[in-house]
């Protein structure tokens, strides 16, 4: 492996630096992105008794302010469950836009890498493919051994810029349809809760 890196040439160096910080970003999406953390089962229940019961202090709903993102959904519709439903929708949507921001976080990095990746390895190669004309020019072309050795070294660039971009792309669509999949949750969850504060309101 050491000897793969360096034969690949100073660009291995960035290509493998964006494997790291690939790597570091899945990871930490996947822990961040669990639905437990997001959309806590028995969310709504718990902010219904509180309301049934009439204990929506305004203690109550910070609290939720500074909790998980569905909880922080709900706020935005407690603050203003005595408005028109158009109020706590507009409300509620703002947060949402704030939360789903915070859930995407870092995904326009991966794909960055994901892109500029395969780019690195292909100038990796040029590179590579002008020192091996430069020896042509020096030495001729009577030792096919040279060249295809230099050849296959820069060649190591592109293969490793392609074996960073290739999952980078798929970690980045899979973690997407996460978030996707949970803002459309917060989304259902946020809808139940208008319509309960409506009918109470009405």
């Amino acid at each position: 492996m050491i000897e793969l890196i360096q034969a690949g040439g100073w660009l291995m160096a960035p290509i493998l630096l964006c494997s790291i910080i690939a790597m570091a970003i899945v990871i930490e999406r996947f822990v961040r992105l669990r639905k437990k953390r997001i959309n806590p089962p028995g969310a709504l229940q718990a902010v219904f008794r509180q309301y049934k019961t009439g204990n929506l202090s305004p203690e109550y709903i910070e609290t939720l302010q500074i909790g998980k993102p569905l909880e922080r959904v709900f706020a935005a519709g407690l603050s203003n469950r005595n408005q028109s439903r158009g109020v706590m929708k507009e409300s509620i949507e703002e947060v949402g836009r704030q939360v789903i921001h915070e859930l995407e976080r870092y995904l326009g990095i991966l794909a960055t890498i994901a892109a500029i990746t395969p780019l690195l390895g292909l100038l990796g190669t040029v590179i590579g493919m002008i020192d091996v004309f430069t020896v042509i020019v020096d030495a001729g072309i009577g030792n096919p051994g040279i060249l295809a050795g230099g050849i296959s070294k820069a060649l190591i660039t592109t293969a490793t810029g392609l074996s960073v971009a290739i999952p980078s792309i798929l970690f980045h669509r899979v973690l997407v349809a996460r978030v996707d999949e949970l803002a459309l949750g917060m989304e259902d969850e946020a809808v139940k809760l208008i319509d309960i504060l409506h009918r109470s309101n009405a």
